[in-house]
């Protein structure tokens, strides 16, 4: 039996008929514009440094790039303290980089050099560091929600006030141990924020044919879990948002689910063409909604001048053209380390 049609807003997942009122968000001060400007954009231009460096060869097996989606994992960092743990799949160099850790290191890893996070023998998937409190890439769908809750047990268990950050994506939504976690984080009043990142696509498929419920804020209702719907493209939304979330789980009161709703304006890996949008509905995106236009636009409105925020690119490209360099140039892993590290 066919499946009945939806409209062409339903099938691209772009109909915003449920959308909910944007509230107002709080205003950020110069400073945090700036520092939500200069991080995102080194995020955007490392990651389009990997797409040029994936396609000459120099980074093979998966590469998963976080274009577009920036404004996500920024506007959580700014919520965060010292202590305060993140987790994440596999489209995660933006979590690193927000997170503090080296450019040099990041890339070397892309490139399997033995300065990268794990000494090049890991990749895009699988950086991991204790120093910035940045458990991993996972590459199995959904891993990180179950490995991040336990996290969170581990900060209830030592009573240390620290929150961990799980983020997961549309598509790990509807896997069963993510349900398991929901439960679980609620009966021990766990302190996770589940971070949904909802770019709309998953691996290729539109939320509205892979979905029944698609208000992903919702997910945790059956949990007693609260849930908020979060524009994901803008950074002071996010922040706001996090706040709220972090001071829930602070507090004692269990975990929270924030839907991000974002968009990833390259495909779901660089092997990904993207035949299932249009180029138009992607255009749209990038014209009305850039997270980093955005908070251009406000700086410029605060009496900076374009030579400032041109000034702001040209030190962040040198940073990434530093570290793609170091990445090309670094020695690959000795034979005789292919087990160290390894369990067998």
């Amino acid at each position: 039996m066919a499946a009945p049609k939806k409209s062409a807003a339903k099938e691209t997942g772009l109909d915003n008929s449920s959308a909910p009122t944007k509230p107002r968000v709080p205003d950020f001060s110069k400073e945090q514009e700036l520092h939500a400007f200069r991080d995102m954009l080194l995020i955007r231009r490392f990651e389009e440094k990997a797409g040029q460096l994936y396609g000459m060869g120099a980074i093979g097996g998966f590469c998963h790039l976080y274009i577009g989606q920036e404004a996500v994992v920024v506007g959580m960092q700014m919520a965060l303290r010292e202590g305060d743990q993140v987790i994440t799949g596999y489209r995660d160099h933006g979590h690193m980089l927000a997170c503090e850790m080296d450019p040099k290191g990041v890339m070397a890893e892309l490139t399997g050099r033995r300065g990268g996070y794990s000494k090049g023998k890991g990749g895009s998937m699988h950086m991991f560091s204790m120093e910035k409190h940045f458990y991993g890439g996972h590459g199995i769908v959904g891993a990180q929600v179950s490995l991040g809750t336990g996290i969170a047990f581990a900060n209830r268990y030592r009573d240390n006030g620290n929150v961990c950050l799980a983020y997961f994506g549309d598509g790990a939504s509807n896997q069963g141990q993510v349900y398991e976690s929901f439960n679980m984080a609620e009966l021990w009043k766990l302190p996770v924020v589940y971070v949904i990142e909802n770019n709309r696509y998953a691996m290729g498929t539109s939320v509205t044919r892979s979905s029944a419920q698609t208000d992903f804020s919702k997910r945790g209702v059956s949990f007693n879990i609260p849930g908020e719907q979060v524009d994901g493209m803008d950074v002071r939304a996010v922040k706001a948002a996090g706040d709220k979330a972090v001071a829930h789980c602070r507090a004692g009161n269990g975990p929270y689910i924030l839907e991000m709703q974002t968009y990833r304006y390259r495909g779901h890996s660089m092997s990904d063409p993207a035949k299932y949008r249009t180029r138009e509905e992607v255009d749209k995106i990038r014209n009305d909604q850039d997270p980093i236009e955005q908070v251009r636009q406000r700086l410029l409105k605060l009496d900076m001048t374009e030579d400032d925020l041109k000034k702001i690119d040209a030190e962040v490209r040198k940073i990434v053209n530093e570290s793609a360099d170091f990445a090309q140039n670094d020695p690959e892993p000795d034979p005789s380390e292919l087990y160290t590290d390894v369990y067998r």
